[in-house]
């Protein structure tokens, strides 16, 4: 009986946080097939009297989206494989190489953690400005290819590889390249996975670093787009969400699609770490 109790009242709890999530986002969807006169009516009403598929119409109408789509999807993919890449060498480098000053940078770089990311904005933006990268596609995605939280996360999970496995390679005659590739990644995949999702899902709904480095519609993302709906006359917040329908939909999809791998590769290096 207590039990059945305890189970209740779990499963009472996870539905009440899963409609606090939901909420927000089916009225998203309610308001974006709205006429603009029931938008802020009150008291609100959650189902429209007529649906206004018009809305979507007006919001890809109302901004390039071709170009936006065509930079957030080069962005993307571009900071997501240059990411991979740094943090599969150095979570290899800090896990199974001996150089001298090893732990000491690691421990520097973890500390780096601890600085919020806004301190650095200006400093970044005048380095890039300096270098005249601004409204290009190397301010958008060179400063985004490094991350300490992603070699700290693969490093966890590449120590946890016995360091036997290492040793016979080596007696094979692997090199530490080959052994990286062959042996390493391919044991550290549900963690490589979790970070490529999280990647996408960061780098696809940026907005403040876009907005700050881009002058030019033909450089900037799709979630700047949301502002082609506000101007000095106020705000179309049914086309507006909309629009923020149409942009989060493909990050929903990969996310549906790919979400036990984020569960199983952040509870792995969690518990090998």
């Amino acid at each position: 009986m207590k039990r059945t109790l305890q189970k209740t009242l779990i499963y009472m709890i996870l539905t009440v946080g899963a409609l606090f999530i939901l909420v927000p986002f089916i009225w998203m969807i309610s308001t974006s097939l709205k006429p603009s006169n029931e938008v802020l009516i009150m008291p609100p009403k959650f189902i429209p009297s007529k649906l206004m598929w018009e809305n979507y119409k007006i919001a890809l109408e109302a901004a390039p989206f071709k170009t936006y789509f065509k930079n957030s999807i080069i962005v993307t993919v571009s900071v997501t494989l240059g990411e991979i890449i740094t943090t599969i060498l150095a979570a290899f480098a800090f896990s199974r190489v001996n150089f001298k000053g090893r732990d000491i940078i690691f421990t520097i770089l973890i500390a780096t953690m601890m600085v919020p990311g806004e301190v650095l904005t200006i400093p970044n933006f005048v380095t890039l400005s300096k270098l005249g990268w601004i409204d290009t596609y190397k301010a958008l995605i060179i400063p985004w290819c490094a991350s300490i939280y992603s070699i700290y996360l693969l490093k966890q999970h590449f120590m946890s590889i016995p360091d036997e496995l290492y040793n016979a390679a080596k007696i094979d005659g692997c090199s530490d390249f080959k052994f990286l590739w062959t042996i390493m990644v391919p044991l550290a995949k549900p963690t490589i996975v979790t970070l490529i999702i999280l990647k996408v899902i960061s780098s696809w709904n940026s907005f403040f670093w876009p907005l700050i480095v881009t002058n030019s519609k033909e450089m900037r993302t799709l979630p700047l787009a949301l502002s082609a709906f506000t101007n000095e006359f106020g705000t179309d917040y049914n086309v507006l969400m909309a629009a923020t329908n149409i942009i989060v939909l493909p990050v929903i999809i990969f996310y549906t699609i790919l979400q036990k791998h984020i569960i199983s590769g952040v509870s792995k290096a969690g518990i090998k770490g």
